[in-house]
């Protein structure tokens, strides 16, 4: 997973939000890529070009936020067609049985200036496990190519792989093995609100009172 959902609050020079905001993952501009050890030698990185989701957030109580995410395993992209085929196969995702990856938070909580702790529950190949994100979130900033807004996260997690049935591997010769257990999971989004973009920063809107709507 190269950069999943997921969840954010505006930076500290932006105003709380004052209610629940609804804010899309833009699949034109986000993806989830992961990195395994090969051979106990090197790093093989990889992505998924298909993600998709919906984050409902509130920068004032998070206990009202949620995330959730989905994940296009057929859309898996190594650079190496053969190396994408076997991953597909029975021996890793299954992807013709499994074709999607979820993940649906559970608790979110700050954890620093632009910094989130968000745990869920992680779907992948059938398996379902607890999994947290660190999330680092930029300010929403208005949309130059249309209405809204737009703000952009980036989320890592380490999971194992072997949690999730994805028990495939082979010895070599040194007494290691072909693949890592550890997996590192990093997910990019970049999310779009529907807000009038002349309006202030969604959320931050004030209510009109009833004498101004006399008016």
């Amino acid at each position: 997973m190269r950069r999943f959902m997921l969840v954010v609050a505006a930076a500290v020079s932006i105003p709380a939000f004052a209610a629940t905001t609804t804010w899309d993952i833009d699949p034109a501009h986000s993806s989830a890529g992961f990195s395994v050890r090969h051979m106990m030698v090197s790093n093989v990185h990889g992505t998924f070009n298909k993600v998709t989701g919906t984050v409902m957030l509130d920068d004032k109580d998070l206990k009202n936020s949620s995330v959730e995410a989905t994940i296009d395993t057929t859309s898996i992209n190594t650079g190496v067609e053969k190396r994408d085929a076997h991953l597909k196969s029975p021996d890793f995702f299954d992807a013709a049985k499994f074709p999607t990856l979820t993940f649906k938070s559970t608790k979110i909580a700050k954890a620093g200036a632009n910094k989130y702790k968000v745990q869920g529950d992680l779907t992948m190949h059938g398996v379902t496990k607890p999994a947290t994100l660190d999330v680092t979130a930029t300010a929403p900033v208005k949309n130059v190519m249309g209405k809204g807004w737009r703000r952009g996260v980036e989320a890592t997690t380490k999971v194992k792989r072997e949690d999730f049935g994805l028990t495939w591997n082979a010895p070599t010769e040194a007494g290691g093995v072909v693949v890592s257990k550890e997996v590192t999971v990093t997910i990019d989004a970049e999310l779009v609100s529907h807000a009038d973009e002349t309006k202030a920063t969604p959320g931050t809107e004030k209510a009109e009172t009833p004498a101004a709507k006399g008016k």
